[in-house]
């Protein structure tokens, strides 16, 4: 029987656009959105209980991005706060698929929803098992099991 939760906890970061963020129309670069995945991505090791350097660092683990999607829903714009929502999808050997929700704070307007899937490699890009202490940790956060 799986230890997954039926809704899966959803991980929230907040942020404001910046200037810097937007084109000449004023409206966010695409490329900033899969910046804002990573902050995400980066918030739900944080509230899960370990950051990325930890893995880096203490355990010798790399998340190497393998795909990254990102659907385009509505225009977020300079001094937006926005919503990033990100759920752990499925952890299956050394992959780890990440789905993600931007949103406007203000009305709830969904500006982007997107996924990455990560391939853990040691130092030297070769593909590693996940330890088990995030792979146990991570079972309680997954959205579909087995996947």
């Amino acid at each position: 029987m799986s230890t997954a939760t039926a809704t899966p906890p959803t991980f929230e970061a907040r942020l404001r656009v910046r200037y810097a963020e937007t084109d000449q129309m004023g409206v966010v670069y695409y490329g900033n959105y899969f910046t804002w995945f990573e902050v995400g991505r980066v918030e739900f090791l944080r509230q899960a209980g370990f950051t990325y350097k930890e893995i880096e660092q203490q355990d010798g683990c790399l998340l190497a991005v393998v795909d990254a999607r990102c659907r385009y829903k509505a225009p977020a714009r300079y001094d937006d706060e926005i919503v990033v929502l990100t759920q752990l999808k499925h952890v299956r050997g050394p992959l780890i698929h990440f789905t993600y929700e931007i949103k406007r704070a203000a009305d709830g307007q969904l500006l982007a929803e997107g996924e990455t899937t990560h391939i853990i490699v040691d130092s030297t890009m070769r593909p590693r098992a996940l330890p088990e202490k995030y792979a146990k940790a991570f079972k309680e956060f997954v959205a579909t099991p087995g996947e």
